[in-house]
């Protein structure tokens, strides 16, 4: 990287991601309805997001990559994204115990006129737990900002008997994925700076 990029979230995940790798980046929110269109598939849902978050950022700071990346879970084609409250919490984990899910985080990155993106879909199976133990996880708060109510990188760990696919997808930021996008842009990961 000889360039910081600018990373379209206010995820505190992502931007831990790219400090891990030393990235250097700066951050800027993106204003995008989050909302889901009737009858979207949700690859086509956690895509359009990344994509819409890296090209109103990248159309704002021309010259600048940009990348943006948005992630769902979702259960038997159900879309379950980010609680509305402690008990709709409760609830998502309730359905998601004992079962296997996929966690669809897409990434996306802009520079002016040219937008790319990547598709990571990774397999999280819950570990059976009681309704107790749900509801004292969500009275850490910690699930709350995230969708399908967990964080696999916190104490919701504790809840996951497996992971199929990239870990960090599931925390946000496929950055194999980010990477190959980066590289794709002239930015390169270089291990030394």
């Amino acid at each position: 990287m000889t360039a910081p990029i600018v990373l379209a979230s206010t995820s505190p995940r992502r931007h831990q991601l790219l400090e891990m790798l030393k990235i250097p980046h700066r951050i800027v929110a993106p204003d995008v309805d989050e909302t889901r269109r009737d009858g979207e598939a949700p690859e086509r849902y956690v895509v359009r997001l990344a994509r819409a978050k890296a090209r109103v950022v990248a159309d704002r700071m021309p010259g600048e990559i940009v990348i943006g990346a948005d992630t769902t879970v979702v259960l038997d084609g159900e879309v379950f994204g980010k609680p509305t409250d402690p008990e709709d919490a409760v609830q998502m984990l309730g359905r998601l115990q004992g079962r296997t899910h996929q966690v669809m985080t897409a990434v996306a990155a802009a520079r002016d006129e040219r937008l790319e993106h990547a598709l990571d879909v990774s397999r999280v199976t819950f570990r059976p737990v009681d309704t107790a133990t749900l509801t004292g996880y969500v009275s850490t708060g910690e699930p709350l900002d995230k969708a399908g109510a967990y964080a696999i990188q916190g104490v919701g760990a504790l809840l996951i008997e497996r992971v199929e696919g990239d870990l960090f997808g599931v925390m946000g930021l496929p950055l194999r994925l980010a990477l190959d996008l980066l590289a794709g842009f002239g930015q390169p990961y270089r291990f030394t700076r």
